[in-house]
């Protein structure tokens, strides 16, 4: 069994969240076909795609915050309650900001 390194665990996630809009910027800064119906096709492949963007601009966030609360020493305790979150969820999230009960009643 390896020990779970949260700061390890939240660079790799940085990593690949930035890779990914990175990517996804790429896709949207391409030109669009002159035909009109192809055109319309790609245009909503861009709607698409931004949401895909927001989504992993919104996880970089999370995991940015996620690294400050390591900084500061809080990483780990839920923002709900105060109480530790259960280190399985940390290993399956580590940038969980709520632990199971807390995330549950935020829903």
């Amino acid at each position: 069994m390896t020990t779970f390194d949260p700061s390890a665990a939240l660079d790799a996630l940085a990593a690949e969240y930035g890779a990914r809009a990175a990517a996804i910027r790429r896709d949207l800064a391409r030109s669009h076909s002159p035909d009109f119906a192809e055109q319309a096709v790609q245009r909503q492949n861009d709607e698409v795609l931004e949401a895909l963007l927001a989504e992993a601009e919104a996880a970089l966030l999370q995991v940015g915050k996620a690294k400050q609360r390591l900084a500061e020493g809080t990483y780990g305790d839920c923002l709900g309650c105060g109480e530790p979150i259960e280190p399985a969820r940390l290993q399956a999230l580590p940038a969980a900001e709520y632990c199971l009960a807390c995330a549950d009643k935020e829903r």
